[in-house]
């Protein structure tokens, strides 16, 4: 079919098409390697800077830094002991139901607003910030062997915004950066990165409105911009013990803003699968 080129809006459109093919647009995803075991009290942007500067890819105007929660929650010092965890009838009860650490369900349950699912050893809540995630996003991977847990940031925005903060102290550039975690998600397998902080980017980017290549005016595509970016960079991203926990996305042309990754969640009367 032979495009209508006599209609303006088509024209322009199909002229900007070719542009793009011409010089077509890339995104860059970098690991950043040599990051050591982050301690509680830990500058996380001197740490992300150096690590960048050390490597030979230093951090460049509108980049956007990701950070997994993992490192950010170590920085601030949110690792609980479980010898210290007292467990109640309850955790108790579901630890055996679960088979699971009964400290660890205490604790699970402690940073939980509501028990969403519970279906053989999966525990699905949501948490204090709303996120709904497996665990209320407690973990024992990469902390201390198994006797120690880490919780989700208390303000992962907040969070964001300090390592923001320090990296344009240090650099004078503006970028973006978002604190990741891997969740899984209720109708497809595996598990992805996701933004549960943010800094300097729009989380969102709503296309609705525009028109599509034939001037249809687009209703329904609000696209998730953090997240995608996270899930970019965890394909360079490893475990805190393979020194990758945070990647530079570079050449992403995303929205300046001051919203919260909050608004990534869904609000429950929006939620077609209650």
């Amino acid at each position: 079919m032979r495009r209508d080129l006599t209609r303006p809006h088509l024209a322009a459109r199909d002229g900007e098409i070719r542009r793009r093919w011409n010089s077509p647009p890339a995104v860059t995803v970098i690991g950043l390697t040599g990051i050591p075991l982050v301690q509680p009290g830990d500058n996380l942007a001197a740490i992300i800077v150096d690590a960048a500067n050390k490597q030979g890819t230093p951090i460049a105007e509108g980049d956007a830094v990701v950070v997994t929660h993992t490192v950010v929650s170590r920085s601030e010092g949110s690792i609980v002991d479980l010898e210290g965890v007292a467990p109640s009838d309850f955790a108790k009860r579901l630890g055996v139901e679960q088979g699971k650490d009964p400290r660890l369900v205490e604790l699970v349950l402690r940073n939980s607003k509501r028990i969403v699912r519970m279906r053989g050893e999966v525990l699905i809540a949501e948490t204090k910030h709303g996120f709904v995630c497996a665990n209320a996003g407690v973990d024992v991977s990469n902390v201390s062997g198994g006797s120690k847990a880490v919780t989700l940031p208390d303000d992962p925005d907040a969070s964001a915004e300090k390592i923001r903060r320090g990296i344009m102290d240090l650099t004078g550039l503006e970028v973006a950066v978002l604190v990741s975690d891997t969740h899984g998600r209720p109708l497809r397998r595996g598990q992805v990165n996701l933004a549960i902080g943010a800094s300097g980017i729009e989380p969102l980017y709503d296309r609705r409105g525009e028109p599509d290549l034939y001037g249809r005016v687009i209703k329904a595509k609000v696209i998730a911009v953090a997240d995608e970016i996270c899930g970019a960079a965890e394909l360079v991203i490893g475990q805190v013990a393979e020194g990758i926990p945070a990647a530079i996305v570079r050449g992403y042309r995303y929205h300046k803003g001051r919203s919260s990754a909050r608004l990534l969640i869904r609000a429950e009367e929006e939620d077609l699968f209650v």
